[in-house]
């Protein structure tokens, strides 16, 4: 037996690249400030198994699905031999390897794809953000999302679980084999062509995708984000840039001469109108406005109020505000309750909040109304 190179780099690359673009995308699922790190991990997973897809037609002998086309059966059959300790070695896949690996391609392929219909849908961003899918169908593909993420991750620990089985049983580490594409084979075993361009050639799309991507987290016009220049550049992550909102500049001034202008999406047009209809007593205040000028922010805030979902916050949060409620804080809203429960009142005092009306402390897209998960930064 001797040293023979059985796996391509290409193939190998693919291996790990994928292996860790699927760790990362799980790591980054539950954070709505990385969401952005989350849909770059399933923009390069959808990349890696297309060219898997490809390789698998055009690769070298063992990369191909031609040898590895091994039907459940004789998966299962595998299995049963490999526990019983009398399963036969093999170069390339085994049958019940190669099952794993048709259902890692599938999955992911499936994953992948449904999530970008929910960014397109849930955040109105990506390649999936054509008008077509609204919130709420957004929100539906979401959890299919996430069961096929949850599938994968079983088969990953079953491929793992196998790998070790096989390693122990045929006294090989095939881990070290994926590194090193070198299997022990019988003399004469003709070994694979390396294909070190393609893998070299895989390697920079990778990296220049990465710089793409990552350039515009850096170099996104400050102004855009409603932020500051050192704001906009302390998070490692793209902060989405959401559609621009209607403006009024009556708002602003009436509004905005105390505390930020809050866009009129983030409460029901009946919160305006009983926030407006008693602003004699606006939280112990007396605004002072007269008619004329009241009339104009009415004007301005029913339209654009929470029940037309302009944006994943507004659609959210009206979804959550029982039909006989009328908050008058937003802060006072079940899907704000929500999002925000997990913060201490500690980091309420923190000197860069001072306290809830301090959207801007966290969300660097305020101002604009828009509040995009990617677009927040929690201070410490």
């Amino acid at each position: 037996m001797q040293p023979t190179l059985i796996w391509d780099l290409p193939l190998r690359l693919f291996h790990w690249l994928l292996a860790a673009s699927f760790l990362g995308a799980w790591l980054t699922s539950e954070s709505d400030q990385w969401l952005s790190l989350h849909s770059f991990f399933g923009y390069l997973m959808l990349g890696l198994i297309g060219f898997r897809l490809a390789w698998g037609l055009a690769g070298s002998r063992y990369a191909r699905f031609s040898s590895f086309l091994y039907g459940p059966r004789a998966g299962l059959e595998y299995l049963r031999q490999a526990i019983a300790g009398s399963a036969e070695r093999h170069l390339g896949h085994n049958p019940a390897g190669s099952q794993a690996a048709f259902l890692l391609l599938g999955l992911g392929l499936l994953a992948a794809f449904s999530g970008l219909f929910v960014q397109g849908g849930e955040e109105q961003h990506g390649a999936a953000a054509v008008g077509v899918l609204g919130f709420a169908a957004g929100k539906a593909i979401n959890e299919v999302h996430g069961l096929l993420a949850n599938l994968m991750l079983l088969v990953v620990f079953g491929h793992l679980a196998g790998v070790a089985l096989e390693s122990w049983l045929h006294k090989e580490n095939l881990v070290r084999s994926m590194v090193t594409g070198l299997k022990a084979a019988a003399p004469g075993t003709p070994a694979v062509r390396p294909h070190t361009l393609i893998g070299l050639l895989l390697l920079v799309a990778v990296a220049a995708f990465g710089a793409w991507w990552f350039f515009y987290a850096w170099h996104e016009p400050v102004e855009r984000l409603g932020g500051h220049d050192d704001a906009a550049n302390e998070a490692p992550h793209v902060a989405f840039v959401g559609k621009t909102l209607p403006e009024s500049a009556k708002w602003q001034e009436e509004c905005g001469s105390c505390h930020l202008a809050f866009h009129p999406s983030l409460l029901p047009a009946r919160s305006w109108q009983a926030l407006l209809a008693g602003q004699n007593r606006h939280f112990g205040d007396d605004l002072g406005l007269d008619a004329a000028t009241v009339s104009d922010l009415l004007a301005f805030a029913v339209p654009n109020a929470a029940e037309q979902g302009a944006t994943e916050a507004a659609w959210k949060l009206n979804r959550s505000v029982p039909a006989g409620s009328t908050p008058l804080r937003i802060s006072e809203t079940p899907y704000w309750t929500k999002k925000h429960r997990e913060i201490a009142d500690a980091d309420w005092q923190n000197p860069k909040v001072k306290s809830k009306a301090n959207c801007a402390a966290c969300h660097r897209d305020a101002e604009a109304g828009t509040f995009e998960d990617a677009a927040m930064q929690v201070q410490n």
